[in-house]
């Protein structure tokens, strides 16, 4: 059976890109496509990653990619009352100008021997039976058909490419929240991102402030799916109430879009001859919506397992399933503990924020973050004894 690439990538985000590489690294014939005429815009994020991500991913970044260095986060209560700034190896990390940073891993994907489609859209499959033998797609606005011995979906949280190969990818209204963000001039920053906590401003969720300069930054909302009026209503009233932080702030750009904070797919991310990977798996962090590094961790692993199987003839779904059961004795297996801390965080009342920023420090913080919950749990018993109503909505992170 003639094939025109090995493997095939629909996505060319930072998911894609990387699956992309590592499939040609492997010595595979690889195609990657993307619809957005250029890749990186529209932005939906607000753009941090962790300098530690880079390392082990075995990316580099250039400086142009780098918006603004970071130190640490600080966590503010509702009534911001009590801040905890935490900072130590891995909080350090960078804002990125996305338009800059994804366009390098697609050059990065294409210096490995990838070639990429841009402005090429994926809007069908190609099967030979039940297995998925390629993909229907617009190049210059022309349709065309290519055949690939495996295909990789990549193309981000309303990912079409999965359902169409027979899939079943959508993430429920209540695993999903929905973000708004601006990107604001004239607000002064320092080197930490600031995560603002109430459930009043932002429910089952947060504000935040990621600086990309001395007086710029992206400052946004997300809050749960099941929440109304929209996060643009939250957003404008947060800004509105806070004049002394950001009465002189200016819109210069609007950003937004749906994030899926459930549980990441594993097993039901594969088909015959398809992987489902980044946001399109759901593989997101369930409390902060963050997915930049998480879906450059998932394609490099979708790339490797694709390619391998696409070499060797044994892309049917028995085959292709190395990718979920390495993702789930890993990277899953984070998510998961985090989805955990997402339920007990999504129960709490505004009070019950307060109280408990009362007694966490950044050592706290920093066991929260490694889904370290025990140490903090074992640490809040006064805490727990004058509120007898938090001790099963905590003892589940125990």
């Amino acid at each position: 059976m003639a094939y025109d690439f090995d493997v095939i990538v629909a996505g060319c985000g930072p998911a894609g890109a990387m699956a992309a590489k590592a499939a040609a690294q492997a010595g595979c014939s690889v195609a990657a496509f993307d619809k957005r005429k250029e890749l990186g815009a529209p932005v939906r994020c607000g753009e941090g990653i962790g300098l530690h991500w880079m390392d082990e991913l075995g990316s580099k970044l250039r400086d142009k990619a780098i918006s603004a260095e970071i130190s640490g986060s600080v966590l503010v209560s509702p009534d911001w009352k009590n801040k905890v700034t935490i900072r130590n190896a891995e909080t350090k990390g960078v804002v990125v100008d996305r338009k800059v940073f994804d366009k390098d891993l697609a050059m990065d994907a294409g210096r490995a021997g990838a070639q990429i489609f841009a402005h090429s859209e994926v809007v069908g499959v190609l099967k030979d039976g039940n297995m998925v033998a390629g993909v229907k797609a617009f190049v210059d606005g022309k349709p065309q058909e290519f055949r690939a011995k495996a295909v990789i979906a990549a193309d981000g949280g309303e990912s079409t490419i999965a359902r169409l190969a027979g899939l079943n990818t959508v993430s429920t209204l209540y695993d999903t929240d929905f973000g708004v963000e601006y990107e604001m001039v004239n607000v002064e920053c320092e080197d930490l991102i600031e995560v603002y906590f109430s459930v009043a401003d932002a429910p089952r969720g947060y504000v935040w402030i990621f600086p990309k300069g001395k007086d710029v930054a992206n400052v946004g909302v997300g809050i749960g799916g099941m929440q109304s009026p929209n996060a643009k209503h939250y957003l404008d009233r947060w800004i509105k109430a806070h004049p002394e932080r950001l009465g002189k702030a200016q819109t210069v750009a609007i950003k937004g879009g749906l994030i899926p904070v459930g549980a990441p797919m594993t097993e039901g991310a594969v088909g015959e001859g398809i992987i489902v990977a980044g946001t399109a798996a759901h593989q997101v962090d369930p409390i902060h919506g963050g997915g930049i590094c998480l879906a450059m961790e998932a394609g490099k692993l979708a790339g490797e397992v694709a390619a391998k199987n696409a070499l060797a003839g044994t892309t049917d779904r028995a085959h292709l399933l190395e990718y979920a059961r390495i993702y789930e004795k890993g990277p899953a297996l984070k998510l998961l503990k985090r989805l955990r801390m997402r339920k007990v965080l999504e129960k709490l009342s505004d009070d019950d924020l307060n109280a408990i920023f009362s007694h966490l420090d950044d050592k706290d913080i920093d066991n929260l973050l490694k889904s370290n919950f025990a140490a903090v749990v074992g640490k809040m018993g006064g805490l727990l004894m004058s509120r007898p109503g938090l001790v099963k909505t905590i003892s589940a992170l125990a």
